[in-house]
């Protein structure tokens, strides 16, 4: 059972509540050249096909800053801005009509130019995260700590700070590449501050390793009861972060959008390709955004048990397959209709 879910101060980002027992909000970053609005336009409303919720986009310049204007103007989910080590860029994008900001202490902690930030964001009722990462540490902070400790450190220090100003609109990310040590930094910090918290795995890798890393340190976190919003960070198109996303959700009962696949791992007794069919039932079923469960099994072991238990189902023998729906089974098929049979009653639910 999932612990007790912290609860936390919410804040709103566009129309889009994060804490105070929200849904755990689903994100990503646009991987495209924020300068090129038609191209990050595009990248995110299939973003938004894919249900991403919050959608963030570097800003490196004033060039890029003065994009957000044509992006917010075709997109339907609020973007935050990226702002690294330049202030006036932040002020730049909250002029562009940015739904939020990230600001990173590691190079942006000069507290003049972060209460010019704060106030702006305050008159606009913009929310501020400030997003902590283990590769970009400020330079004042106490390397006798270890990595969690000094990323909770620079958070807490920013947090006073923005608190002195009446700045109270704050979300908090603490990542690292180090599974344990982000785990560490959430718990250590989860009891001493009211705000949402973002988590993730920074740098996770490609989709490969970095689902499994992202995986373990975000389903631990979320089964601690820890976490507002999520972003997996993999080197792949966004789309495949907003997709692993949701599966991590949907594996611990927190958010259900698209369908489960339920699939054997298939060993000495089947007796039909069952890895060819289960990868064209996945790649169907991507186009699909209710929440179903379909499985897909190979012998007589588990396969008519988890067919019955899932909304459409086949248990596959040799040449044949029986075909369930509803716990219910409604036909058998040849082995070469498997696959269209099965997806005419997923359809038909």
């Amino acid at each position: 059972m999932i612990n007790s879910r912290r609860i936390s101060k919410p804040i709103q980002i566009g129309d889009v509540t994060v804490g105070g027992g929200a849904p755990v909000v689903v994100q990503s970053m646009t991987k495209t050249d924020t300068r090129d609005s038609r191209a990050t336009i595009e990248q995110i409303k299939e973003l938004e096909q894919y249900g991403c919720e919050l959608i963030r986009v570097a800003v490196p310049d004033e060039e890029a800053a003065r994009a957000i204007v044509d992006i917010k103007n075709e997109i339907d989910i609020p973007l935050i801005a990226d702002i690294h080590f330049d202030y006036r860029l932040a002020l730049a994008a909250l002029e562009s009509g940015a739904d939020g900001l990230r600001l990173n202490p590691g190079n942006i902690g000069e507290p003049a130019q972060i209460k010019q930030v704060a106030l702006a964001a305050k008159e606009r009722v913009v929310p501020i995260r400030i997003g902590l990462n283990a590769g970009s540490l400020p330079q004042t902070s106490n390397r006798q700590l270890t990595i969690a400790e000094r990323m909770v450190e620079g958070a807490l220090e920013q947090i006073q700070l923005l608190e002195s100003l009446g700045f109270d609109l704050i979300k908090v990310s603490l990542k690292a590449f180090d599974v344990p040590t982000t785990i560490e930094a959430y718990q250590l910090i989860a009891d001493r501050i009211p705000y949402p918290l973002h988590i993730g795995i920074t740098e996770a890798g490609t989709p490969r390793t970095g689902v499994i890393r992202s995986t373990v340190g975000i389903g631990t976190l979320l089964w601690l009861g820890i976490g507002d919003t999520i972003r997996v960070s993999l080197t792949a198109p966004p789309r495949e972060e907003v997709t692993a996303a949701y599966e991590i959700l949907k594996s611990l009962n927190l958010r259900q959008r698209g369908p489960v696949l339920v699939s054997c791992p298939t060993c000495g007794r089947a007796e039909t390709d069952v890895v060819k069919l289960a990868e064209a039932v996945e790649a169907e079923l991507a186009r699909i955004n209710r929440p179903i469960k379909v499985a897909v099994m190979g012998c007589v072991v588990n396969g008519p048990g988890e067919a019955q238990d899932a909304d459409v189902g086949i248990a596959c023998g040799k040449g044949r397959g029986v075909i369930f729906k509803k716990g219910e089974m409604v036909g058998t098929v040849e082995e070469k209709d498997f696959f269209t049979a099965l997806m005419k009653e997923v359809e038909g639910l």
